[in-house]
């Protein structure tokens, strides 16, 4: 490999717990406690990494679990996290597990995917270095197509030779900067590509676990034929393209890549736990508890750190921090196994949004909905304006939809923002040039009357 992937403490954003919670404030409202939690678990991320010697292998991840209702910012916390750290992230709801011997994923999946996501980010850092080189050896090959280099002929002297070759490079570099100024993309070439025509398989054994999977469908470019070359008629647009995607994958070292991949998911890898109260039994019953105890089992040596196969190796878990959420309506966090309960040390109880809060999710994230609508009118060359009494009527209505049926947190913003826009979104088009100022009068008109009679069934999702 010509380029060289940066080291893994370098990759950790050396951000102070203070710095990790003001960015999550750009995008989630309120939930200090959360934010204050994640944010030193991410910072003992780097800490570790930069503790010497064999303690450090001994230091673990302190997994968090967050309780709360649903659209209160669990998972977006979490997301965010991961992005600020650049590290591998995977969402996954506990419910969508069985338990090893029925039919259906096995938690040890979380961690294929996993690693599947830490390697096609590490490939995506590596085409970014690779990919000046890439591009120059992919226009050289288009123009091969397009414009084929010419034949030496024996019988001519040298003169003659450097003579036709100078006059073939000049047209190949006014050709060059044809296709850097796009003249060529309409262009035909013929291309030889590969026939990817191949079924994908989705495969369990016995036990339930994809690794006969992903191993049949490895093997199933050489079953079904697949791999071979065809002549086909393309643009040279298209065809750049796809000769692009080639270069930069000849470029890449995929056994560094692999290598990189696995080390950044033991070291910093994250894993999303939605819906533990789901396979949380509330008291002791029979019928499906028992497979939602078995989830538990079989959940537990992966959060306590385990040895995990995957197509591009084993993988160990022990330093990988395990974020779990859930709304613990019915079940409680004393229902689950109690070793799963001490894999979770630190416990955070996410805040129900009041209606303050929902007026500023409306107005105060980097990316608020009201920043949303504003850039998607924007394309048709509306003016958008929110008015305080406007922005407070809709906080007002989401809020009280929340406390008269479901409460589905900041979800429920998008119902009604939806229902307030819905009569300019149809319109806008043809209001090109105009400036819409929604305030509170527009809020009710375009509700109706539901916010008097309080009959929020619009609003329920």
């Amino acid at each position: 490999m010509t380029h060289e992937l940066v080291d893994l403490t370098a990759s950790l954003p050396n951000l102070s717990p203070r710095e990790i919670v003001a960015q999550l404030d750009r995008y989630i409202i309120g939930q200090h406690a959360a934010k204050r939690a994640v944010s030193i678990a991410l910072r003992n991320r780097r800490r570790r990494q930069l503790v010497e010697g064999d303690l450090r292998e001994e230091i673990m991840p302190k997994n968090i679990l967050m309780i709360g209702a649903t659209g209160v910012g669990k998972t977006e916390i979490a997301r965010r996290l991961a992005r600020l750290a650049h590290a591998p992230f995977v969402k996954v709801e506990a419910s969508k597990f069985t338990e090893v011997g029925y039919v259906g994923r096995d938690v040890e999946s979380m961690i294929r995917d996993l690693v599947e996501i830490s390697v096609n980010m590490v490939k995506e850092e590596q085409a970014a270095l690779v990919g000046e080189h890439a591009h120059r050896l992919a226009i050289e090959r288009v123009l091969d197509l397009y414009h084929p280099p010419l034949k030496k002929a024996n019988n001519l002297s040298e003169a003659d030779q450097a003579e036709i070759d100078a006059r073939h490079e000049r047209q190949r570099e006014r050709l060059r900067e044809e296709f850097k100024a796009g003249n060529l993309d309409d262009m035909k070439v013929e291309l030889d590509v590969t026939d990817s025509n191949v079924p994908k398989v989705s495969v369990f054994n016995a036990t339930g676990m994809e690794e006969i999977g992903f191993q049949i469908n490895d093997m199933l470019p050489n079953l079904f034929g697949g791999g071979k070359k065809k002549r086909k008629n393309m643009n040279v647009k298209e065809a750049f393209e796809r000769i692009l995607a080639e270069e930069e994958q000849k470029l890449i070292d995929m056994e560094t890549v692999t290598k990189v991949a696995l080390e950044r998911v033991q070291s910093s890898g994250i894993v999303f736990l939605d819906e533990l109260d789901k396979v949380a039994s509330a008291g002791s019953r029979g019928g499906p508890d028992v497979s939602r105890e078995g989830v538990q089992r079989d959940l537990l040596p992966i959060v306590e750190g385990s040895t995990v196969n995957t197509k591009y190796g084993m993988v160990k878990t022990d330093h990988i921090l395990f974020i779990a959420a859930g709304a613990f309506h019915v079940a409680k966090p004393s229902d689950l196994l109690p070793e799963l309960q001490g894999r979770f040390p630190i416990q955070v109880d996410l805040e129900t949004l009041t209606q303050e809060d929902f007026r500023r999710i409306l107005v105060e994230p980097k990316n608020s909905l009201t920043r949303q609508y504003q850039a998607l009118m924007k394309t048709e060359d509306v003016t958008l304006n929110f008015t305080e009494g406007g922005i407070d009527a809709i906080a007002q209505v989401a809020y009280q939809a929340n406390e008269a049926t479901e409460n589905i947190g900041a979800r429920r913003l998008h119902t009604v923002m939806e229902s307030v826009m819905e009569d300019l979104s149809f319109e806008a088009d043809r209001m090109g040039g105009q400036t819409v100022v929604v305030d509170e009068n527009y809020v009710t008109q375009a509700l109706g009357d539901q916010t008097m009679r309080n009959d929020f069934r619009k609003y329920i999702l």
